[in-house]
Parts: C-alpha cells; sequence; structure tokens
C-alpha cells in the first residue's frame, strides 16, 4: 500500500525545461556582462585616443627656425579703411602679400615676415571692418603672395591701397638676424574686394 507521505519525484523529462531555461539565463547574464566590459574598454581607448588628437604636433625643427627670427613690426601711420570699396561685401575677397626681392630674405624669414603682415591685416580690419574679414573667412580666406623690386615702389603701392579705403600694412624687420634694422620686408593689402585690390597690385607677379 502506497505511503501518503512519500515525497513525489519527478521524472527526468521534466526537468529537462528548467535546466535548459537556466542555461539560457546564465548565458543572457554572461553575454550582457561581458558586452559592458568591452564596451567600457573600448569607451576609454576612444578617450585617450580623442586626448592624444588634441594634443598639438610639435616640429622641433620648424619651431626653433621660427624662434631664432626676431619680432617684426608692422607700420602703424596708415588709415583705416572706411571708404564704400572697402565695405563691400558682394565680391569675392582676398589678402595680398607683397614680398620684397632685393632683400635676399630667406624661404623661412619670407614666410615669417608673410606672417607677422597676415596677423596685422587680420587685426586691423578686426577693428574696422568686421563684416568684410567675416565675408573674406567665409570664402577661405584667399591670399596670394606676390613680388616687388624695392621699398619704394612698396610704399607707393600702400599709399594707393590707403587711398582705396583698403587695409594697407608694411612690417618692418626688427634687424636681429639676415637684414638691416627697419627695412619695410612685406607689405600686407586687405583683404579686400578683388578689384580693388588688383587695383593696388594687379601689376606684380606671383612670388
Amino acid at each position: 500500500m502506497p505511503n501518503p507521505q512519500a515525497t513525489h519525484v519527478p521524472s527526468s523529462p521534466a526537468l529537462v525545461p528548467s535546466v535548459i531555461a537556466t542555461a539560457v539565463l546564465c548565458l543572457a547574464v554572461g553575454y550582457y556582462v561581458g558586452l559592458g566590459s568591452s564596451l567600457g574598454v573600448s569607451s576609454s581607448n576612444n578617450t585617450r585616443s580623442k586626448k592624444k588628437d588634441a594634443e598639438p604636433v610639435t616640429d622641433s625643427e620648424s619651431e626653433s627656425e621660427f624662434e631664432a627670427e626676431e619680432e617684426a613690426t608692422d607700420s602703424e601711420d596708415e588709415a583705416p579703411a572706411t571708404t564704400d570699396a572697402s565695405a563691400n561685401t558682394s565680391e569675392e575677397a582676398k589678402l595680398v602679400l607683397v614680398v620684397r626681392t632685393d632683400l635676399g630674405m630667406t624661404k623661412g624669414k619670407i614666410a615669417a615676415q608673410c606672417s607677422h603682415a597676415t596677423l596685422a591685416c587680420y587685426k586691423s580690419l578686426l577693428r574696422h571692418n568686421p563684416a568684410l574679414l567675416q565675408h573674406w573667412e567665409s570664402a577661405g580666406q584667399p591670399k596670394i603672395t606676390l613680388q616687388t623690386k624695392d621699398e619704394e615702389e612698396m610704399l607707393v603701392m600702400q599709399a594707393k591701397a590707403l587711398s582705396l579705403g583698403l587695409v594697407a600694412r608694411v612690417v618692418r624687420d626688427a634687424g636681429r638676424t639676415q637684414i638691416p634694422a627697419g627695412s619695410a620686408t612685406v607689405l600686407g593689402v586687405g583683404p579686400g574686394p578683388r578689384s580693388v585690390v588688383d587695383e593696388v597690385t594687379g601689376h606684380l607677379r606671383l612670388y
């Protein structure tokens, strides 16, 4: 006669669904834990990569060459651009850098002097005509490098540019390295409307 207090043990086929469900649950948990860990490592690597990309790239040779160049001063005796021609923002604007060829400057020296002229023109136009400056920047900041034979021709062009209401900045060297102090090295004209700038420098050859 069967014992009513005996515990009924389910047959082995009844255990199969429970075992399968438990195994699937464990696999799912393990997958998501591993995925989270992988994402954490990837995020960390991406962060380190972004920090590395943000660090400035230093070319020690170029940097030391630039540091060897002396500071230059740009002429401050010209009036700000205020005429209607300089206020034109409907035409493409450009900046022209006129380099003297009679001074025998090296390429590195010329690059440094053109940088001084560009910055001087930028700062002047920022004060007196920010709308034109923004127009020039939005078009990709066109810059043209031309050549002139001597200081006299450079100063004549500066006077003409000023009479047309253009920014015109002459960079004068401090005289610590290659050339005598006070030498006019580069004339920056503009940024200004292309047609107006060409009235001043359109006859010059590319450098």
